[in-house]
C-alpha cells in the first residue's frame, strides 16, 4: 500500500512545486508594476509573498485556490448563487441524466451491432465520425435547435452529455460482447444453448470489464459535456455559468475554484463507478 502511494505523492508534490513557481513567474510583472506605481521597491522575498497573495493573479497559487474553493463551498447558503454547492448540483444533475441516456444508448447500440453484423459495417464508421465534431461547436447548435422546439433547462444539457458518453460505452461494449472466443461459443452450442442463453451466460459476463472501463470514461465526459452545454446558454447556475462569470469579470480565483470542484465531482463519479465494478465482481465470484 505504501509503495503504491509513494509515487503518487511524489508526482503530486512535484506538480505543486511547479505550480508555485509558475504562479510567482506569471504574477511577478503585474505585482512589480503595481508596486512601482505606488512608489515601492520591495525586495525579492516580499515580491514572492506578494505574487502568491495577489487578489487577481494570472495564475493563482494552490493555497489561494483551496481557500477560495472552501469559502465558496461553506460560506454562502446552499441556495445562494454564490455557493459552489448549488452550482455543482445543477451541473451534476445534467451530467447524471446525460450519463444515463448516453450509457443506455451505447449499450443498446452495441447489442444491436453484435446481433446484426451489417450494422457494424454501416454504423461503426458513423459512430466514430460523430466524435470528430467538436462539442464546443455542436453544443450551441443543439441547444438553439432544442430551444426552438420548446426544450430548455436540464434536457438540452443532458443530451450534450449523452453525446460524449455513448461513444466510449458503445465501443467498450462492442469489444466486450465480441470478446468470447470461438471455443467457448462452440462449447455452449454443444449443450444446445439458445442465442439468448449464449448472450446472458457468456457474452454479458465477459463484457463487464470492458463496459465498466467505458463507463468510467463516460461519467467523466458527462461532467465535461454538462459544463460545455452551460456556456452558450447564458445559464445562471452550474459550474459552466460560474466559469463564464469568472471569465467576464477577470476573477481567476473563481474560475479555478469552479475547475477544482468539477475535477472533484468527476473523480468522485469515477470512484463510484469503480466501486460498483468491484462490488459486482465480488458478487459474481470474481477477484475485485
Amino acid at each position: 500500500m505504501r509503495a503504491s502511494i509513494l509515487p503518487v505523492l511524489t508526482v503530486s508534490a512535484g506538480i505543486v512545486v511547479l505550480w508555485y513557481l509558475g504562479a510567482v513567474w506569471l504574477n511577478w510583472q503585474v505585482v512589480w508594476d503595481m508596486q512601482a506605481r505606488a512608489g515601492h521597491a520591495p525586495d525579492f522575498a516580499t515580491m514572492v509573498s506578494l505574487t502568491l497573495s495577489h487578489a487577481r493573479p494570472l495564475l493563482p497559487a494552490p493555497h489561494q485556490v483551496v481557500v477560495e474553493t472552501w469559502n465558496s463551498l461553506t460560506g454562502p447558503p446552499i441556495t445562494s448563487p454564490r455557493s459552489l454547492v448549488n452550482h455543482a448540483m445543477v451541473t451534476l444533475s445534467a451530467a447524471l441524466a446525460g450519463f444515463g441516456l448516453g450509457s443506455l444508448a451505447g449499450v443498446l447500440l452495441a447489442v444491436a451491432i453484435i446481433h446484426v453484423r451489417a450494422l457494424e459495417r454501416s454504423l461503426m464508421p458513423w459512430i466514430i465520425a460523430s466524435q470528430a465534431v467538436p462539442v464546443l461547436a455542436l453544443a450551441p447548435i443543439v441547444i438553439v435547435a432544442l430551444g426552438a422546439l420548446g426544450m430548455t433547462g436540464l434536457m438540452p444539457k443532458a443530451i450534450i452529455s449523452a453525446y460524449l458518453c455513448f461513444f466510449p460505452v458503445a465501443i467498450g461494449m462492442v469489444k466486450g460482447l465480441a470478446a468470447p472466443d470461438a471455443l467457448s461459443r462452440d462449447l455452449l452450442r454443444t449443450y444446445s444453448a439458445t442465442p439468448a442463453q449464449v448472450f446472458w451466460t457468456l457474452r454479458v459476463p465477459t463484457s463487464l470489464p470492458y463496459l465498466f472501463a467505458g463507463l468510467k470514461v463516460a461519467v467523466a465526459a458527462a461532467v465535461v459535456g454538462a459544463i460545455v452545454a452551460e456556456l452558450p446558454t447564458g445559464a445562471q447556475a452550474g459550474l459552466g455559468a460560474r466559469l463564464l462569470a469568472g471569465s467576464y469579470f477577470g476573477q481567476t480565483l473563481q474560475i479555478w475554484s469552479a475547475l477544482t470542484v468539477a475535477a472533484v465531482v468527476s473523480a468522485t463519479l469515477v470512484g463510484v463507478v469503480g466501486l460498483a465494478e468491484r462490488l459486482l465482481a465480488r458478487r459474481m465470484g470474481a477477484r475485485a
